[in-house]
C-alpha cells in the first residue's frame, strides 16, 4: 500500500482583485458548500466541501503564470447540464484540446484563471 491513501483538499490561488468572483463561482456557479474556516486561518479565501474532499481558495498577492494548464477536475453527473449552468453564468466552455476515447469533458476557468475540467461521471 502507498504512503497517500485519500485527497484531503485541492488549493487554488487568486488575486485580491478576484477573490469576491470566485467565491461566487465556487459557492453559486457550482454549488459548493463553503465550510467556516477554522480559527488561526487566513481572513481571506474560503474553504468549500466537496464530498469527503475540500477546496481551499487563497488569495495571493503576486500574479502567477497565466493560463497554467493546472487543473482541478470535477466529475458531474450530467455534462450537458453542467455546460448549460456554465453558459449562463457567462463562463467560457473551452472544448477538450486532447480527446480521450470514452471520456466526455470540456475546461472553465474560474474568475481568478484556475483552469477546471469538467468531465461525465
Amino acid at each position: 500500500m502507498g504512503l497517500v491513501v485519500a485527497l484531503h483538499h485541492v488549493n487554488v490561488t487568486v488575486l485580491p482583485d478576484a477573490e469576491a468572483a470566485t467565491k461566487n463561482f465556487y459557492g453559486n456557479v457550482l454549488g459548493l458548500e463553503q465550510l467556516a474556516k477554522p480559527s488561526g486561518t487566513r481572513p481571506s479565501g474560503a474553504w468549500y466541501q466537496i464530498g469527503p474532499n475540500q477546496l481551499h481558495l487563497s488569495v495571493e498577492k503576486e500574479e502567477r503564470k497565466p493560463h497554467s494548464t493546472g487543473h482541478v477536475c470535477f466529475t458531474v453527473s450530467d455534462l450537458r447540464a453542467a455546460q448549460t449552468r456554465f453558459r449562463e453564468a457567462g463562463v467560457e466552455i473551452i472544448p477538450d484540446p486532447r480527446p480521450i476515447e470514452g471520456t466526455s469533458r470540456f475546461y472553465v476557468r474560474d474568475p481568478g484563471g484556475n483552469m477546471l475540467e469538467i468531465v461525465q461521471a
